[in-house]
């Protein structure tokens, strides 16, 4: 038996907003294919659970006129074959209430183009006079295709409903996912826009900043194309200060005992600056000059200078696909700091710079590894795996190329 199964998409129920997605997500023709080939072989499954019904009628054959009566009683048996078996529908894509897509079939038709049956044994000598008006009543039945296209679309939408839309990172943030406007459908791809932003758990507070708008290049190597703006990092930077997890107080007993520098302050509170974008590779380097001021705290609440250092610092950073993660790893290369101005007289800095760079080296930049090493979940449906992924850093954003596969 050869099923044919054409499929024609279009997008209804337009989702009118104004709002740039974080993250956009192109499933391309190689990726609509292997769904495609996924479904036919639900459908054939479901083929199998096809029960032919009982037949009866009036026939007039050569030896005279015949009333039937086909039952799954009678004795014998009968092998019926079905040759180019065929059905083209149209699939509707939309957003549910959720922000997750949901698919609909529309305009089914199915078609049965060669069908054969051979009773034998019991009455087969008979039933074999009047095949012929049993093959149409079986090829009306076999016609039952579209009912079971309907059930394989609805278990696609149960596997849509596992996308997730609101993904927990950790204790204090969680990403949403949901679409931000309806899927662009085309002839070669389809096309989702996602929010991509960080929350606060329980508490969903919109940043002083939007995601800009930015393309996908055009690619077909891979099922699935992932592209990860900026907006993601610097909306969980927002969230990670609100929630006070950048910043950190540093005591003498955090530093390794192997270091010859130790804190004779009760602590050093160190806080990280904001993270506005991507590095340019996936192994990116990158040498920063800038300055700091120093204040100190009057008893009477206010800051009185106290110097200003310049620093000359280098950083490397790595992103890469953790399973259905994207995660990170920063590595210090160098830090340097001069004086710039001081309104307190002359002094060395470098103790102080020598105590910096071990506080970050020993205490800061392992914490933020751990949590970078952890990652933070991707879109993904359910027992969906990511398989052979690039991961390609362009100006504007991430772009995650892979194949994908469903388990279980």
């Amino acid at each position: 038996m050869f099923l044919c199964w054409c499929l024609s998409l279009v997008a209804l129920i337009p989702l009118t907003t104004s709002t740039n997605p974080g993250v956009k997500v192109k499933l391309t023709a190689k990726g609509i294919e292997y769904g495609r080939q996924l479904a036919v072989a639900s459908i054939l499954q479901k083929l199998k659970t096809i029960k032919l019904d009982d037949v009866s009628g009036k026939k007039r054959v050569s030896i005279g006129k015949v009333k039937y009566s086909l039952k799954k009683r009678d004795s014998g048996s009968f092998k019926l074959n079905a040759d180019d078996i065929s059905f083209s529908t149209s699939l509707s894509i939309m957003t549910d209430p959720t922000g997750r897509p949901a698919v609909n079939s529309i305009n089914c038709g199915a078609n049965v183009g060669k069908m054969s049956v051979r009773f034998r044994g019991g009455a087969s000598w008979l039933y074999n006079l009047f095949r012929n008006p049993l093959v149409m009543r079986y090829e009306r039945q076999c016609r039952k295709i579209c009912p079971l296209v309907a059930n394989a679309v609805s278990d696609l939408n149960n596997n849509l409903k596992t996308l997730n839309v609101l993904a927990k990172v950790d204790k204090f943030a969680e990403i949403e996912y949901s679409m931000v406007a309806s899927p662009a459908v085309s002839k070669t791809s389809i096309d989702f826009g996602l929010k991509g932003e960080f929350y606060n758990i329980g508490k969903h507070q919109e940043p002083p900043f939007s995601p800009a708008a930015f393309s996908l290049p055009p690619q077909v190597n891979n099922m699935l194309y992932i592209g990860v703006s900026s907006f993601p990092i610097e909306s969980a930077a927002f969230v990670y200060n609100t929630a006070g997890a950048l910043s950190l107080d540093i005591t003498d007993d955090m530093i390794p005992k192997i270091s010859p520098v130790r804190l004779n302050t009760e602590r050093l509170e160190f806080s990280s600056p904001d993270c506005q974008a991507f590095p340019r590779s996936d192994d990116e380097t990158s040498d920063e000059d800038g300055e700091s001021s120093t204040y100190a705290i009057q008893p009477n609440a206010t800051l009185a200078p106290l110097f200003v250092l310049n620093l000359d610092s280098s950083v490397s950073a790595r992103v890469f696909v953790s399973g259905t993660r994207l995660a990170g790893a920063v590595t210090l290369n160098k830090m340097d700091l001069t004086l710039g101005t001081s309104y307190v007289g002359d002094f060395q800095v470098s103790t102080l710079n020598t105590i910096l760079q071990t506080v970050l080296n020993f205490v800061v930049i392992p914490r933020v590894n751990a949590q970078l090493a952890k990652g933070y979940p991707l879109p993904t449906l359910g027992k969906m795996k990511l398989v052979n992924s690039q991961l390609l850093v362009l100006k504007d954003h991430v772009m995650i190329g892979t194949d994908v596969q469903f388990t279980g």
